[in-house]
Order: C-alpha cells, then sequence, then structure tokens
C-alpha cells in the first residue's frame, strides 16, 4: 500500500481527532484527583490537611498559567479553571484539551509530593456569564458541604464511631444537626478557615507599581499584572457580583 494512503486510512480512525470545543462558548476544565482517599489515608490530618491544601493551589496556578486561563478554582481534590470566549489554545480541540490538562495537573502534583499521582479532566461549556456564574456557585456549595460532611464524619470518628455507623449517623442528619452535633463537640463551622468552607481562587490582578524615572529625576507609576491567590472568596450573591465583575473585565478586553 502507498505510505501516503495507509498515513490517510489510519488517520481516518482516530474518530475524536476533529472534536472541537464550540466556538464563542465559555470553556471551563476540572480536573479531579485520582484514588486521592486511599492516597491521604495516611501521612495527613483530617478533615482537612494544610499541606495537601497547599499542593492543591500551586497546581491550580499551574493549570491557570500553562494553559493561559481566566480564573481558577479549587476545593476539596478538584480544580476548575476557566477561559475566555476568544481563548484558542490547541485550537480548542477536545483531546487535547482533556489530555494535557490531566497532563499538567498529574505533573504539578507528582513534583511536590515526589509520588506518582493522577487527575483525569473533563470539559464544561457555558454560552452565558449567567451559567459561568451559576457553575462556580454549584462548585462553591459542593465545598461548603463537603467540608460540613467531612468535618461531621471525622468528629464522629474521633469519638469512636467505626466507619459504618459514623456514615449511618451522618447521612441521617440534617445541615443543622451536623452543625450542632460539631457545636458539642467543640467546633463551630462558621469559626473554621474559609478555604476550607468555600475553596481557594486564583486569578491575575493588575497592581500599580511606583518606580523611578532617572531621566526625569522623578517616581512614575506603572501597572502590573500578579497572579493573586485568593482564601477568602465572599459567598451566594457576593461571590455572584465578584465572578461578574471579573467576567466583564475579560469580555470588554476581548473586544
Amino acid at each position: 500500500m502507498d505510505p501516503n494512503d495507509f498515513e490517510t486510512q489510519m488517520r481516518a480512525l482516530e474518530y475524536f481527532h476533529s472534536l472541537r470545543v464550540l466556538p464563542g462558548a465559555w470553556t471551563v476544565i476540572r480536573v479531579d484527583g485520582r484514588s486521592f482517599s486511599r492516597f491521604t489515608e495516611t501521612g495527613f490530618e483530617k478533615p482537612f490537611d494544610e499541606r495537601f491544601h497547599g499542593y492543591m493551589v500551586k497546581t491550580a496556578t499551574a493549570l491557570l498559567e500553562n494553559l493561559h486561563g481566566l480564573y481558577a478554582y479549587t476545593e476539596s481534590d478538584e480544580i476548575s479553571v476557566l477561559f475566555t470566549q476568544q481563548w484558542n489554545m490547541f485550537d480548542r480541540e477536545v483531546e487535547k484539551l482533556v489530555s494535557i490538562s490531566a497532563g499538567v495537573a498529574s505533573a504539578a502534583f507528582t513534583h511536590q509530593v515526589g509520588v506518582p499521582i493522577t487527575f483525569d479532566s473533563r470539559i464544561w461549556l457555558g454560552v452565558s456569564q449567567e451559567l459561568v456564574i451559576d457553575y462556580f456557585r454549584w462548585r462553591q456549595a459542593d465545598a461548603a458541604r463537603c467540608a460540613l460532611n467531612g468535618w461531621v464524619y471525622w468528629t464522629l470518628r474521633n469519638d469512636g464511631r467505626s466507619v459504618a455507623d459514623a456514615t449511618a449517623a451522618m447521612h441521617q442528619m440534617t445541615p443543622a444537626q451536623k452543625n450542632e452535633t460539631l457545636f458539642q463537640h467543640g467546633v463551630n463551622f462558621n469559626d473554621l478557615p474559609l478555604w476550607q468552607r468555600r475553596g481557594t481562587a486564583a486569578y491575575f490582578e493588575i497592581v500599580e507599581k511606583v518606580g523611578y524615572d532617572p531621566h526625569r529625576k522623578a517616581k512614575t507609576t506603572y501597572q502590573r499584572r500578579r497572579l493573586k491567590v485568593d482564601e477568602e472568596l465572599p459567598m451566594k450573591d457576593g461571590y455572584s457580583a465578584f465572578l461578574q465583575s471579573l467576567l466583564a473585565a475579560a469580555e470588554a478586553k476581548d473586544e
């Protein structure tokens, strides 16, 4: 067979190679850690560990910077990275975006902990700013739910309950009862660090710097883009307003 014909025949079987993210859509790539429950069984504090949290934040910033994202949000063992409507990395090719984002996350996390760690990746699309805001409100609500459940579960476990007993007891409780259970054990859920309850974000902000012009012999001001890790995110309507300003600024810049 002619080599060119053979190549064409084989490439035709790469069925999903031509799949692209819809043009003009806001894109979110979400990566999740694989088998992290087993990974964190030993050597990490429960329900939250600051070292593990630091690993996730650094992995989120690696994704944000390497893939030229607008906003990264992490909670638990997942990271969501938002990309603008005009973002065109890898020609928006789904296979590339999924494989490379999972690869970047896996490499960044593995580099920090020194043992092989893997992430999987998926793509979410939103056609409006409202949907993007709803997406991140959804993930933040998940962060709050997971934080409350995690604290209740490990409080019961540390109180001598078995895995089965702690799980069954927790599933029978309302959110108010879970908060009361924590309070009875000396934990006020509302006093826990915000990053545990609301997640953590990374994004770029514009800051003004003061310099000196030796020719004019005068102070000057100039702007620089700086990576910000935000561990004090607002919630609910405040979070919506924060995201709205971020999206509006990005949209205006792309025009």
